[in-house]
C-alpha cells in the first residue's frame, strides 16, 4: 500500500481538482500536430508555459492567458494569480505583454525546457550578455530536443529561432537547464551520451558525458547547479559533478 511523507497533506489531495482542459487541434493534412502530448514545461518565474501539441508544433502561452480563461469557464480553485511575472521591459524601458507563440520545430519534440538568465533562488535581474546575441536582464529562453538529434532554442517572447544545437545522433529525451542562471544546458540523448552546452557562449558544447552503457532518458541539477544526475535503460543513476 503506498503512503505519503507526514508533510503532505493526503485530504489536500482529494480535494484537489482540474481547473481547466488545453486542447491541441486536429492533425492538419501535413501532420504538423494532433498527436499524442509528450512533454510539458513552465517558465521559472510562471509567466509562461509550453506544450507539444503532436509531432512538430510547441505552443507557448502565458499562464496567466490561461488562468484567466479557466476561470471565465467558472472555475474558482485558483489562488494567488497576480503575483506572477507577465511583462518584461524592452529597450525603451516600456513593458511589453505576453503573447502567444507556435512554433514550427521541423521534427517531433521530445523534450522541453525552459532557461532564465535570473537565478531561481534570486528575486534580482542579472545582465548577461552573449557572444551573438544581446539581451536584456530577463532573458528566457525555451529549449526543443528533437527526435532528428538536434535541440532548438528560441526565445520566448518573440518566438523567433535563436540557435541550433547539433551533435546528438539519436533522440533528445530529456533536457535541463542549471538553476543558477548561468545558461548552461543538458541534454540527455538515446546516443547514450548527455551534453553540456554553454549558451552564453554562443551554445558551444562544454563537455560529452558518456557513463551510460544504454539509452538516457532523464537528467537534473542539483539545487545548486554542482552535480548532474541522470538515469537511463540499467538499474542506475549516474551522478558527475560539473567544475
Amino acid at each position: 500500500m503506498a503512503s505519503f511523507p507526514p508533510r503532505v497533506n493526503e485530504k489536500e489531495i482529494v480535494r484537489s481538482r482540474t481547473i481547466g482542459e488545453l486542447l491541441a487541434p486536429a492533425a492538419p493534412f501535413d501532420k504538423k500536430c494532433g498527436g499524442e502530448n509528450w512533454t510539458v514545461a513552465f517558465a521559472p518565474d510562471g509567466s509562461y508555459f509550453a506544450w507539444s501539441q503532436g509531432y512538430r508544433i510547441v505552443k507557448l502561452v502565458p499562464w496567466s492567458q490561461c488562468l484567466k480563461n479557466f476561470l471565465l469557464h467558472g472555475s474558482k480553485n485558483v489562488t494567488n494569480s497576480s503575483c506572477l511575472k507577465l511583462t518584461r521591459q524592452n529597450s525603451n524601458g516600456q513593458k511589453n505583454k505576453p503573447r502567444e507563440h507556435i512554433i514550427d520545430c521541423g521534427d517531433i519534440v521530445w523534450s522541453l525546457a525552459f532557461g532564465s538568465s535570473v537565478p531561481e533562488k534570486q528575486s534580482r535581474c542579472v545582465n548577461i550578455e552573449w557572444h551573438r546575441f544581446r539581451f536584456g536582464q530577463d532573458q528566457l529562453l525555451l529549449a526543443t530536443g528533437l527526435n532528428n538529434g538536434r535541440i532548438k532554442i528560441w526565445d520566448v517572447y518573440t518566438g523567433k529561432l535563436l540557435l541550433n544545437l547539433v551533435d546528438h545522433i539519436e533522440v533528445v529525451r530529456d533536457l535541463t537547464f542549471a538553476p543558477d542562471g548561468s545558461l548552461i544546458l543538458v541534454s540527455a540523448s538515446r546516443d547514450k551520451t548527455l551534453r553540456v552546452w554553454d549558451l552564453k557562449d554562443d551554445g558551444n558544447m562544454m563537455k560529452v558525458l558518456r557513463g551510460h552503457q544504454n539509452w538516457v532518458y532523464s537528467c537534473a541539477f542539483s539545487p545548486d547547479s554542482s552535480m548532474l544526475c541522470s538515469v537511463g535503460a540499467s538499474k542506475a543513476v549516474v551522478a558527475a559533478i560539473l567544475v
